[in-house]
């Protein structure tokens, strides 16, 4: 084939000729998949300040005014996220993601209808218990989903399906903290907040079950042009190849790589300092009641959501018109959705509680244009590697996510109480220069090509290592 020709056939499979698909059902699935999960994430974001209210909207609903471990019971659901996901990227390539997603799902909501009942019987230590068990299932969702996409989506369409798909946190955020708000705030109380995500997540398992499939390959009613076109789009892995095995030392000393774990990493920090305390913040400092509180909390993730869908076809965009290259886009669009928010974020440490629609507007600014992320680092993974997209996905979400933990924790060593402005203004600053830096280095080693250890045959994996051996040594 000429570069002619392969030019004509890149355009080609760029041209408006979408129709409506069963890629798209895959993907639509994926979705309510990361806005049900991140609903069960977020919930008790706003649900621990239901939980330990002294005045409960109804005498009937159990509060537990006493209890000592809000900011342990926040992070607690990464104890257990961190720890299966290098594995099960690893279980998803070497399966099939569909069954992992289902199961994890469903035990990951049968445990969100057991929060109550855990409070209850056995204290914090057992809401404690069920987060990490949330957790622990969770961590099978991003593998296998970045393994799903890796299959199921043409290069013209990776950033804005990778997008859409992911955008479901915030989706789910936006929807969970007002809705548990609105519940925690009733007579109905905050027990039933968890019973319906828990409720929402097991039907979503019997969805996937019914309606999911592991690749274009393994699905029964997909037509050959789609499986054509989905091939033909860029897209390497067609689910019929031979297992390929997992280069770790290329991937471990690969500097495009590490400029995607760090980059992670520092996204982490922000995002789920913001994510887990804003509610805090707004009813500490902004002196908001649970109910406006849980819905300016949500606005933000709302505006992230939005701008999403400015962001991600732009990229698209830039990529299929050849007018910047896949490696430059993801740059330019990291660097956005990480230093507009690290500007806003020192600007925010200022703002004092007398100026709460200015606190506002900076808080939705940060976590908005936190949305071009999703078009940077986020879905590298597969520019790099198409084959180990769900691997490398468990690589940096497992590592990545020990920070999750430590940013909520982090506020408890700040010597401020978190009615003081101080305490505020080290969080939002630190948050800032941990977006500056891990940016930085993104945008020095960050590459959007294909690496040469993505189709290395199993004697080529094994040329490759001895050769990095020999460097390494």
């Amino acid at each position: 084939m000429t570069v002619l020709d392969v030019e004509q056939s890149n355009e080609d499979t760029a041209k408006p000729r979408r129709w409506l698909g069963v890629r798209h059902l895959q993907f639509f699935l994926l979705f309510l998949s990361v806005v049900v999960a991140y609903g069960i994430r977020t919930n008790m974001s706003v649900g621990i300040i239901a939980m330990m209210e002294t005045d409960p909207p109804d005498p009937s609903i159990p509060t537990y005014p006493d209890w000592t471990e809000k900011e342990t019971i926040l992070s607690a659901f990464f104890w257990g996220y961190v720890i299966p996901q290098i594995g099960a990227g690893q279980l998803v390539k070497k399966f099939g993601p569909k069954w992992f997603l289902a199961v994890t799902m469903f035990i990951n909501s049968l445990f969100t209808l057991l929060i109550p009942v855990m409070a209850s019987s056995a204290g914090e230590g057992g809401v404690i218990a069920c987060r990490v068990i949330q957790g622990l299932n969770q961590g099978f969702l991003y593998p296998s989903v970045h393994t799903l996409l890796g299959k199921w989506t043409p290069l013209p369409e990776r950033s804005k399906v990778a997008s859409f798909v992911y955008t479901g946190g915030p989706l789910g955020t936006v929807i969970s903290l007002p809705v548990t708000g609105v519940i925690a705030n009733s007579s109905i109380g905050w027990p039933t907040a968890f019973y319906l995500y828990g409720g929402l997540g097991i039907g979503w398992s019997v969805l996937w079950a019914l309606l999911g499939a592991d690749s274009p390959a393994k699905h029964g009613r997909i037509s050959d042009e789609e499986k054509e076109y989905i091939k033909g789009g860029g897209n390497t892995t067609d689910g019929e190849q031979k297992e390929l095995p997992t280069p770790w030392l290329s991937i471990a000393t690969s500097m495009p790589f590490i400029a995607i774990f760090v980059t992670h990493c520092g996204q982490n920090w922000g995002f789920w300092t913001l994510m887990t305390e804003i509610p805090s913040y707004m009813s500490d400092i902004m002196k908001y009641d649970i109910k406006d509180n849980s819905l300016l909390s949500a606005l933000p993730y709302f505006v992230l959501w939005i701008l999403s869908f400015f962001f991600s076809p732009l990229a698209d965009f830039l990529i299929v018109r050849h007018y910047l290259s896949i490696g430059n886009v993801r740059k330019i669009f990291n660097s956005i959705g990480l230093m507009v928010p690290a500007i806003t974020l020192v600007a925010l440490a200022f703002v004092d509680s007398s100026q709460k629609d200015l606190a506002l507007a900076l808080l939705v600014i940060t976590v908005g244009f936190n949305a071009a992320v999703y078009s940077g680092f986020n879905v590298n993974h597969i520019d790099l590697s198409p084959n180990h997209a769900g691997p490398l996905m468990g690589i940096t979400n497992s590592l990545s996510n020990v920070v999750s933990i430590l940013a909520p924790l982090a506020i408890k060593v700040i010597p401020y109480e978190q009615t003081d402005p101080i305490l505020w203004r080290y969080v939002f600053c630190i948050a800032a220069g941990i977006y500056v830096v891990t940016d930085l280095f993104y945008v020095v080693y960050a590459s959007g090509e294909v690496q040469p250890w993505n189709d290395l045959s199993e004697q080529r994996v094994e040329n490759s290592i001895e050769e990095d051996n020999e460097r390494f040594y």
